[in-house]
């Protein structure tokens, strides 16, 4: 049994009871029409494929149906408000959902499960799969290379009954986070977008900061940079050169790390400033370093001349549109997989604006970074909160007041 409470439009549940899904839905399959005939193709009925699925409600599809196209396959409509589910495609696929937002069809690979509309909501439902999309991965196996989960595994998925009104009061809950998350996610890309165009003009002299004026020098990378090797028979940290946060001690990386397992008498020095080349160049990993420490014997180190190079300047032009096009253009044939080596670098010209003017244009693009980590931080707080929120209201254990538009979501009290 439930124990509910409803005072003024308060909800309080309690061990809530935990059914089979197919105990309080029905389910659909799909397929995929012929591909050898066009005419199957490309007319007005949307067709879900496992691409299509964001963990949310779906209103549009990579691909359409004609009307033949779904008579003459296993396909069939799927109603409106239905909640999709992948069955296939690996760890990273499967599990993945969507509500969708009109009736359609769907491939094989997915699973269309139908709500009892007076027992399950169906966002509550597709809130709960999402919580619980690690479940899939102990039921996935197969013989095949990628695991997968069968219709089977998806009738017995476990949910919890709660009272409708709970379901309905807690998906209203949620959403309010979910809207937070969806218009902090468009400013980051406004922040993104505004940086890579200060990036194509800065960096190559097409807009000048206030205060600057005159030609730049085009200088031979070599004149800028030495490939250097020093040693050190200090006890030093080692490093990682990642591409996403430059050269960072091992420490700081999450997971698990593959360590040196004898003495790292050959490995390079870098010292704050320097730069690495990545072996995972030929994507333009020029890393910028701000600690000291060891790297494998493998990369390349190199240390700038202080006298004509302000470091944080060409941290941002190694990863500039500018930058990436001078490299393709001085290693030919270069291909995925294929480390540029300091011969490959040396002879490349790179724009040389005066020190103080690097120094200008590296402080605005280093804040324009700056703004986008807080905008990064801000969704995975949201993200991390509706996480947490979601937990609470999942066991049961909040009480959800009648709240008033004027009201906050920090208004939500918690049940005794």
């Amino acid at each position: 049994m439930l124990d509910s409470c409803q005072c003024q439009g308060c909800v309080l549940v309690k061990s809530p009871q935990l059914v089979r899904l197919n105990e309080v839905a029905n389910f659909l399959g799909g397929g995929t029409p012929l591909r050898e005939r066009s005419e199957y193709f490309g007319g007005g009925i949307p067709w879900v494929k496992t691409t299509d699925l964001n963990n949310g409600t779906i209103n549009v599809t990579e691909e359409t149906l004609t009307a033949i196209g779904l008579k003459k396959s296993s396909c069939q409509m799927i109603p409106s408000n239905a909640v999709l589910v992948a069955m296939y495609g690996g760890f990273k696929q499967i599990g993945r959902t969507g509500l969708l937002a009109q009736s359609a069809a769907i491939n094989q690979a997915l699973t269309a499960i139908i709500p009892d509309a007076e027992k399950l909501d169906s966002r509550f439902l597709l809130e709960w799969l999402n919580h619980r999309v690690g479940y899939w991965k102990r039921f996935a196996g197969s013989s095949r290379k990628d695991p997968n989960i069968t219709k089977t595994d998806v009738a017995d998925f476990p949910v919890p009954l709660f009272p409708l009104d709970y379901q309905k009061k807690s998906i209203a809950l949620l959403a309010e986070w979910d809207v937070a998350i969806q218009k902090s996610t468009v400013l980051l890309a406004a922040l993104v977008q505004r940086k890579q165009g200060l990036m194509q003009q800065l960096l190559t002299g097409r807009k000048r900061l206030k205060g600057f004026k005159g030609k730049w020098k085009m200088a031979r990378a070599d004149k800028l940079f030495n490939d250097i090797a020093k040693r050190s028979q200090l006890n030093e940290q080692l490093l990682s050169v990642t591409q996403d946060r430059g050269v960072i001690p091992r420490t700081m990386l999450v997971g698990r790390v593959t360590m040196p397992s004898g003495d790292v008498n050959s490995f390079k020095l870098v010292e704050p400033d320097n730069f690495v080349i990545s072996l995972r160049s030929f994507q333009g990993g020029l890393e910028h370093s701000v600690y000291r420490g060891l790297v494998s014997p493998a990369y390349t180190v190199l240390e700038a001349d202080a006298k004509q190079v302000h470091a944080p300047y060409f941290r941002q032009y190694f990863k500039s549109v500018d930058f990436l096009h001078r490299l393709s253009v001085a290693v030919v044939g270069i291909r995925d997989g294929k480390q540029i080596s300091y011969t490959d670098f040396k002879s490349i010209k790179l724009p040389l604006p005066p020190l103080p003017e690097q120094d200008a244009i590296a402080a605005l693009l280093d804040f324009a970074d700056t703004e986008i980590g807080l905008a990064m931080q801000r969704i995975e707080q949201l993200r991390t909160q509706k996480r947490a929120l979601m937990q609470k209201l999942l066991s049961g254990d909040w009480r959800i007041p009648k709240t008033s538009k004027k009201q906050s979501k920090t208004t939500l009290l918690k049940g005794k």
